[in-house]
């Protein structure tokens, strides 16, 4: 099966359901992505290697905040045992739990937040892929998406095929990305001022892209730029799904994004640049008879009514 679908009503045990399959994916040594839209799936983190009520006491609260540790554990060590009876009852003991919590990494990424590890959204833009080195295509794929979603934020036409600021800005990433420079939006500003190109397809530069119209976009790329809320989302990891999937020191990866605390403009930008991403990584794989890795998402049947942030630099940052 390469596909799979989880229906059922509001509280029925969906998110359940995936938490689990996540886990047994896991144990089974297959690496995952996990888009949780709705902030449930950190709770895999929450993987004790025992039946320890201690482990369980940094996330308890016994009815006030100066709690003692006494209270505390005294409060965790029912909990302990009810966890110890549902896993008794499913065969599995404490050394399963210890293989599977040495055997396994999770780990969250929140772009645009700092409350887990910021991601870089436009790092396939910013940030060179050894891609460009072994598979142009994909690399000139993922680049496409980064450039459609900065184009996005400055309220520009993002359509690669009709945009005449995606090609031009397309062509001076590439041209820095080819030559093993990167590409960073303040190096993209400099190359519309001074652009290092005079002709683009068979018109020249000014007959195409007018240099009032350059300037402008490169202002407007300030704007971005210069933008505090804007800075969150060009800090973190480099979207690079190829090595979040790679184990690491014999562990199979589960990589979280979190896109809970975005509302859905800002949700369909990002994953579509995470998607594209993984995308190019399926297509450059070989053939195999064993799963690669799992691609799982989360759906929030709630309408977002949460308090908008917005990407625009016109816009104050808040915390997530």
């Amino acid at each position: 099966m390469t596909h799979g679908v989880i229906v059922g009503m509001t509280g029925s045990g969906k998110t359940g359901l995936v938490t689990v399959l996540l886990e047994e994916a896991l144990r089974a040594g297959v690496p995952s992505i996990v888009i949780d839209v709705k902030g449930d799936l950190p709770n895999l983190l929450l993987s004790f290697p025992s039946f320890d009520p201690g482990l369980l006491t940094p996330w308890l609260k016994a009815g006030s905040d100066n709690a003692s540790s006494a209270e505390l554990l005294a409060q965790a060590g029912p909990i302990a045992e009810e966890r110890r009876d549902a896993f008794t009852n499913w065969t599995l003991g404490e050394a399963d739990l210890r293989r599977y919590c040495e055997a396994t990494s999770v780990r969250i990424l929140t772009p645009g937040s700092s409350a887990g590890e910021p991601l870089h959204v436009l790092s396939p833009l910013e940030r060179r892929s050894s891609r460009w080195d072994t598979d142009q295509e994909s690399a000139r794929s993922a680049l496409s998406a980064a450039v459609s979603l900065a184009l996005r934020l400055l309220g520009r036409d993002p359509d690669p095929a009709k945009s005449k600021e995606h090609v031009f800005l397309s062509l001076l990433a590439e041209r820095r990305l080819l030559a093993g420079d990167q590409a960073e939006l303040g190096a993209l500003m400099h190359d519309l001022l001074e652009p290092p190109i005079a002709e683009i397809g068979a018109l020249p530069l000014n007959a195409f892209f007018k240099k009032r119209e350059r300037i402008a976009l490169a202002a407007s790329l300030n704007t971005l730029l210069a933008s505090p809320t804007f800075a969150s989302w060009r800090t973190g990891a480099t979207l690079d799904v190829g090595a979040w999937l790679t184990p690491l020191a014999g562990r199979t990866p589960s990589v979280i994004v979190s896109v809970a605390h975005l509302d859905d403009d800002e949700r369909a930008l990002v994953l579509g640049v995470l998607l594209e991403e993984v995308l190019s990584w399926v297509r450059g794989l070989p053939g195999s008879d064993r799963l690669k890795a799992l691609v799982s998402s989360t759906k929030s049947t709630a309408s977002s009514r949460r308090t908008r942030r917005t990407l625009r630099p016109s816009a104050p940052s808040s915390p997530s």
